[in-house]
């Protein structure tokens, strides 16, 4: 497969467009993850758009958590589809090729909020991630989403990610582990730490 060829990578990124409208086509197969990959390698963009479209939904709503914003996750996410494209001949197990790609969309989030860390600080938006979360963490239902939202954007980008796996995007410590290469005793750590800190900065706001 050439990856260096702008016209592909064009169709590519049109083919993801996550901001497609409701009346436009879309792609269905029922051919495996393996299959479609193999066509994808092949030349076939459109094999890669269904792989694209199977996995688009779920993989916004973990950037949207994420980054913080459906917009700066719509660019995160279009940049790990064409970063994708261009190493699945690298992808070792295509049966697994959800695994593979959500390790792609986590580093393009980590890589993105560590940037834009640099820069100014926000404030997560996504109030349905949020009160999933802080249901599972325990947080009291007297803290108003205004603080929770400042209190999550205040963690650090390891334990966002840890806490967003687990608590929201309800991941074992084994699919965590596959995904982010760490091991399950370091994400434990991470997701204890993540909701201390948590009610920390949500206590430190109420004391006045």
């Amino acid at each position: 497969m050439t990856t260096g060829c702008s016209d592909s990578v064009d169709v590519l990124a049109h083919s993801c467009d996550l901001t497609r409208g409701p009346g436009s086509p879309i792609i269905v197969s029922d051919r495996n993850d393996a299959e479609l990959v193999a066509a994808s390698v092949a030349g076939d963009v459109d094999a890669f758009a269904e792989l694209a479209r199977r996995y688009r939904d779920r993989y916004s709503r973990f950037a949207v958590r994420m980054v913080g914003n459906r917009d700066d996750a719509e660019d995160v996410l279009q940049s790990a589809f064409i970063r994708a494209y261009r190493a699945l001949e690298q992808c070792r197990d295509p049966a697994r090729f959800g695994a593979w790609l959500y390790h792609i969309v986590a580093n393009e989030c980590r890589t993105f909020v560590i940037r834009r860390a640099r820069r100014e600080r926000k404030m997560v938006r996504d109030e349905v991630a949020l009160h999933l979360a802080t249901s599972d963490a325990d947080v009291a239902s007297g803290d108003t989403l205004e603080d929770v939202q400042y209190a999550l954007s205040q963690l650090d980008v390891d334990q966002r990610e840890a806490f967003v796996m687990k608590h929201v995007e309800q991941l074992s410590y084994e699919e965590m582990a596959e995904i982010t290469g760490d091991g399950i005793s370091a994400l434990k750590m991470r997701v204890k730490r993540a909701c201390a800190r948590l009610k920390e900065l949500l206590e430190e706001a109420y004391d006045v």
